[in-house]
């Protein structure tokens, strides 16, 4: 069995699995029947919807991959903080309040936990979250001190006639980060009927959210002049991205090396695409949005359109998942950097494929075979 299939669930019959045996590693805490100390976020689990369960995530650090990157830590950094982040797991009725002050301060706030009984390793991967390694069932929490709420944050939680979507786009617009916005539709401070959302179902919703409404206005823009092709990496993720002229389109094609984190003995590559509308649930799971939201980023800000191709291969060095907002963030640094501007597409496909070190992807791509064929009104 593959371990793209069984992230760590033991399918593989081996008595330990290597991934969660090397990020187990990394605890440097015995466990404990209290906390005392910064709570940077929340968490709530997809487990049992529509009666989940949720509670703060407990770290003396911060829970915010930018300042990760901005800070310079490597692989083996994130994993520590995230094996030694305890996820607090109540009934939501009993914590809500305290879970939405968390949510809605931009520092990390104080807090005083009580378990049941000691926290223990509870490692479970999914893609999407950064990973937890410990968990513990609450028996009473206290947030000491006050949350620092920045004006438009207080402004648009506070309007129950809102909707999420509104909301999410008013938020990115007053330059408050995903991250946040996240957080804030997770303890369910977001929308007229407001709930509780799985964390990762929230990371994934604003970044879809966020990434239509910024497809619609650049639908308004003129198409880029020339092919542009960017390229950035983090942790083993290289991200190749390449914008044609044109009106939106979007595709991704992942690619998983010969054992790399999810494969087996052969490369897996998966691929999705899209036009104006997105139908269904992408197979490339959070990371088809998370990249998307990048890209569309990028053209709000110059204010073009163009059809795009995103490739992300993945390479042995990223070796635990730490979550789509590695893809995000990789994508971001690739669309920050200067692009090379190619003669045409068949170029683009080279430098590519001689950036990725391989060319098996390109039989996967729907969209380069129908930009070789089609032409618009952008060609004349």
């Amino acid at each position: 069995m593959r371990c793209t299939e069984c992230k760590g669930k033991g399918m593989c019959g081996l008595p330990h699995c290597p991934i969660v045996s090397r990020f187990h590693a990394q605890i440097a805490m015995k466990p404990v029947s209290s906390y005392q100390g910064s709570s940077p976020s929340v968490f709530i689990g997809s487990y049992g919807w529509p009666d989940m369960h949720g509670g703060p995530l407990l770290i003396n650090d911060n829970d915010n991959p930018p300042d990760w990157l901005a800070r310079k830590f490597g692989m083996e950094e994130i994993v520590n903080i995230r094996a030694r982040t305890i996820r607090g797991r109540s009934a939501l009725h009993t914590v809500a309040g305290n879970l939405q002050e968390i949510a809605l301060s931009t520092v990390p706030l104080d807090v005083d936990v009580v378990f049941e009984k000691p926290v223990t390793f509870s490692l479970n991967f999914d893609g999407t979250t950064a990973p937890v390694g410990l968990s513990g069932p609450v028996k009473k929490m206290n947030v000491l001190g006050s949350a620092r709420v920045e004006r438009v944050v207080d402004r648009i939680t506070s309007d129950t006639d809102m909707g999420a979507t509104a909301a999410c786009g008013a938020l990115r617009e007053s330059a408050i980060d995903v991250y946040q916005i996240a957080n804030l539709m997770t303890a369910g401070m977001l929308g007229k009927r407001r709930t509780f959302v799985p964390t990762r179902w929230a990371i994934t919703a604003v970044d879809d959210t966020l990434s239509i409404q910024l497809k619609k206005e650049i639908a308004r823009y003129p198409p880029i002049e020339e092919i542009r092709l960017f390229t950035g990496e983090i942790f083993g993720n290289r991200i190749v991205s390449i914008l044609v002229p044109g009106d939106w389109k979007y595709e991704m094609i992942e690619i998983w090396g010969r054992w790399t984190l999810w494969a087996g003995e052969e490369e897996v590559i998966v691929q999705d695409q899209e036009g104006m509308i997105k139908k269904g649930y992408s197979p490339i799971s959070g990371a088809y949005y998370s990249a998307r939201l990048a890209v569309c980023e990028y053209l709000k800000d110059v204010q073009r359109s163009a059809r795009v191709i995103v490739i992300r291969n993945i390479s042995r060095d990223y070796w635990a998942p730490l979550g789509t907002w590695v893809i995000r963030e990789a994508t971001r640094k690739a669309m920050i950097h200067p692009p090379v501007i190619c003669e045409s597409l068949d170029a683009a496909v080279r430098q590519a494929s001689a950036t990725l070190g391989s060319d098996t992807w390109i039989h996967h791509s729907l969209l380069i075979p129908e930009l070789r064929t089609q032409r618009t009104l952008f060609h004349f």
